[in-house]
């Protein structure tokens, strides 16, 4: 493939004498400048460097292989100056790569930039015009970045970005196919569906059945194998020598071979990287025409480039940060500012725009980079390639790039991500195929905007379908059906809300609950009023509206609270009473207790009480009956005293709640862990005068625990578990009337112990 300038070409020697000389010496400044000024950075950051230098260095050499005909295969596109993509790429290293706070990201010119430069040379009527929109644009983007505009990368879904990777690998696979396979036709960098050349994607692929060079087969097939198995021989453990590195090495021997020993294999030089010979300093530094900054459309063709490269940029930003094996993060204003800057630089000397490019940065990342020194030097071997060393480069088969992309390529869309999307629900995978294949025939900013309108309209059917979330409790007062909207309720779903809310049936109980909502739009506000005035009514419809905000000027509306009445209290029987307590404490365990809006429940039981169960419990602070049971004001009386012995006085408060106020049963619950059992046990037989011991004492004999030397916990549960048998013992013991009730079935008195590791109650009937 011949690549040829868009302003021709000229030997060197053929400018005049007068002039040769100023040449030269204006090519030797830039180049010892540039060479200077990455010195200079080098030795602001040499510490933190030359740590990293072992596997920067030969990464950044295999980044600089590939983006060389990358910039010179988008500079053609561009139909700009072909050395105009090398001088982005070596402004987008050094400088960007700088300034950059990513460790991974390698900047330069950007294919996806291609058809836009190439328009607006054509609106601007030249190339000099052009760069000074490059300006611009760059100061556009400096801006930007200060007014801390890089937030909206936060907006792209993970899904988006994850397509973006995945659609670049095919690409890449695609693309590089033909190249692999020695088909040039179509220039590299062009990422395109339809090329320049008329043909697509596809059809470049079906002409490699008619034509192939088998050198080219050769070199990409062996290149391949080594890339693959790599890390299976023992070159992985020499750090300073990568396996794409290999491969290009490998290349040129090759064919040095072919060429010796094997002629019909060998690779002709259209088939080989091509950099043009550096005819002059016009060649190389082109300065943008500052005459035109008045010209309208010089600024639209600025805000259209700083807006399209500045997406682009914070979308690759967004995506190398999810391929890096560190997930090192970027702060994507500062980069913003890098790319300004680098644009700045670039339109002054006559380079492309500038964006951060996924290929190369996913090259530099499967390479081994540690930082982001791999992308400044890559940026310095870019400037002494076309300086110093262009006619050994040239000796590079482009079938040795072509492996090493399109094992990029695989590394970016392995099967397995695609199995992991499809796993997370369709939601996911859907905008994520749309991603991939609206990048594929289209470009990666319009894909990209594809992907993202996808991902907004399974977003709002997401909302629409789940603006609550809908509860049926079966609660001590009955069975309550607890509506809880969302943190967004928009007009999108009041569809559904209202099919739900007229679908409840009559004698219902019903909350809608508000409080963890932050906005609710005036249709459901309109819908719950018209639930609440006509619906409810018509359909007996005990309703509580709560949790409302105050701008809605809509008040709480409560006609019942979920406490014990006295009728449901009479209703219950001690079989019953135990499955609430169970089924609460399972609430309780799996974190899924129950709201219990202790206001309206203090106003509910202000005149009077209706508690279902007693419960006799230690002092502990962990074991709190109403919040191990999910249980709230009035349902429960609560005795607690260290190691839940028994005393006349608790055996009388037991007979008044039952006489009084109408208990249906009662749990002794002793637990784990009980600082009042291994108090006792730390006290056994050393004569302490202490009630509560003397008890306990019991349970320690009991359980054959007094002569053993050291406890385990299990003996301590033991203890605990006896304790509560001698409790139940003397309640019924000295409380004929409680014994009485007990035999009537009136009332239930059963063992409990809770587990404080776990949180469960285990009840002994």
């Amino acid at each position: 493939m011949h690549i040829k300038g868009r302003f021709g070409e000229a030997d060197l020697f053929l400018i005049p004498k007068s002039q040769r000389f100023s040449v030269k010496k204006a090519l030797n400044l830039f180049t010892i400048g540039l060479i200077c000024l990455f010195l200079l950075m080098f030795a602001l950051q040499y510490k933190y460097m030359i740590s990293k230098l072992t596997k920067d260095l030969p990464a950044s050499i295999v980044v600089f292989l590939v983006a060389l005909p990358l910039c010179l295969g988008i500079a053609l596109a561009s139909g700009a100056p072909l050395l105009s993509g090398i001088v982005s790429g070596i402004i987008g290293g050094i400088v960007v790569g700088f300034l950059s706070g990513s460790h991974a990201s390698v900047s330069g010119p950007a294919a996806g930039l291609a058809a836009v430069v190439l328009a607006a040379i054509t609106q601007l009527g030249s190339f000099e015009i052009f760069l000074l929109a490059v300006m611009l644009a760059g100061i556009i983007q400096v801006i930007a970045g200060f007014a801390k505009t890089g937030f909206v990368a936060d907006f792209i879904p993970s899904v988006v970005i994850k397509g973006l990777l995945a659609a670049i690998g095919i690409i890449l696979i695609l693309k590089q196919i033909p190249h692999a396979l020695g088909l040039d036709s179509d220039i590299e960098g062009d990422f395109s569906f339809i090329q320049a050349d008329g043909k697509n994607t596809f059809s470049e692929l079906f002409n490699i059945f008619s034509f192939f060079n088998v050198g080219a087969l050769i070199i990409s097939a062996l290149s391949l194998i080594a890339l693959i198995y790599w890390d299976k021989t023992p070159m992985r453990k020499v750090s300073f020598f990568p396996s794409s590195l290999f491969v290009v090495l490998l290349g040129v021997f090759l064919n040095f071979i072919f060429g010796q020993y094997l002629p019909q294999f060998y690779i002709n030089p259209t088939h080989l990287v091509q950099i043009p010979p550096l005819t002059g300093l016009s060649s190389f530094i082109v300065t943008p025409a500052f005459g035109e900054i008045a010209n309208f459309e010089v600024w639209t063709v600025a805000f259209s480039v700083a807006i399209i490269a500045s997406l682009e940029t914070l979308l690759n930003l967004e995506a190398v940060e999810n391929i890096d094996p560190h997930k090192r993060k970027a702060s994507p204003d500062r980069e913003l500012i890098a790319q300004g800057i680098g644009n700045i630089a670039s339109g002054l000397v006559g380079g492309l725009p500038i964006t951060s490019v996924i290929v190369r940065s996913s090259v530099n990342i499967n390479s081994g980079s540690q930082s982001k020194l791999s992308a400044i030097l890559h940026g310095v071997f870019l400037l002494l390639s076309v300086v110093l060393i262009s006619p050994l480069l040239n000796l590079i088969p482009l079938a040795s790039l072509a492996a090493i992309l399109l094992f990029t390529g695989y590394k970016l869309t392995k099967i397995s991500l695609f199995k992991k999307v499809y796993k997370s629900g369709l939601n996911q995978f859907i905008p994520f195929v749309a991603t991939i294949l609206a990048i594929l025939f289209t470009d990666l900013l319009v894909g990209i905007l594809i992907g993202l309108c996808v991902s907004i309209f399974y977003l709002l059917k997401s909302n629409f379908h789940n603006p609550f979330i809908l509860e049926k409790e079966d609660l001590h007062v009955g069975e309550t059906i607890r509506l809880e909207l969302s943190n967004q309720v928009s007009f999108l779903n009041k569809g559904t809300i209202k099919e739900t809310l007229w679908g409840i049936p009559e004698n219902s109980n019903v909350i809608i609950d508000a409080t963890y909502s932050d906005f609710v739009d005036n249709d459901i506000l309109e819908l719950i009023t018209d639930f609440k005035e006509v619906v409810s009514v018509d359909r007996n419809i005990q309703l509580n509206v709560m949790g409302l905000k105050d701008k809605y000027q809509l008040d709480d509306h409560i006609q019942f609270v979920n406490v014990m009445d006295k009728e449901r209290q009479q209703a219950l029987k001690p079989d019953e009473v135990l499955e609430l307590l169970k089924a609460g404490n399972e609430r309780f365990v799996k974190g899924k207790w129950t709201e219990k809006y202790f206001k309206h429940q203090v106003n509910a039981t202000s005149f009077g009480q209706n508690p279902m169960v007693a419960i006799i419990s230690c002092i502990d602070s962990r074991t709190s009956p109403e919040f191990v049971f999910d249980l709230g004001i009035g349902d429960l009386l609560s005795i607690r005293i260290a190691g839940n012995v028994i005393n006349r006085e608790i055996i009388e408060s037991l007979e008044l709640a039952f006489t009084k106020i109408g208990i249906k049963l009662i749990v002794v619950m002793g637990h784990s862990n009980c600082g009042a059992i291994s108090t006792a046990v730390e006290a056994y037989g050393k004569g302490y005068d202490n009630s509560i011991y003397n008890k306990v004492n019991q349970s320690i004999e009991a359980c054959g625990c007094a002569n053993k030397v050291k406890l385990e916990d299990k003996d301590y549960d033991q203890i605990v578990r006896h304790n509560v048998g001698i409790s139940i013992r003397d309640i019924l013991a000295q409380s004929e009337y409680l014994r009485s009730k007990l035999e009537e079935g009136d009332l239930d008195l059963i063992p409990a112990f809770y587990d404080t590791s776990t949180g469960v109650v285990h009840f002994d009937k």
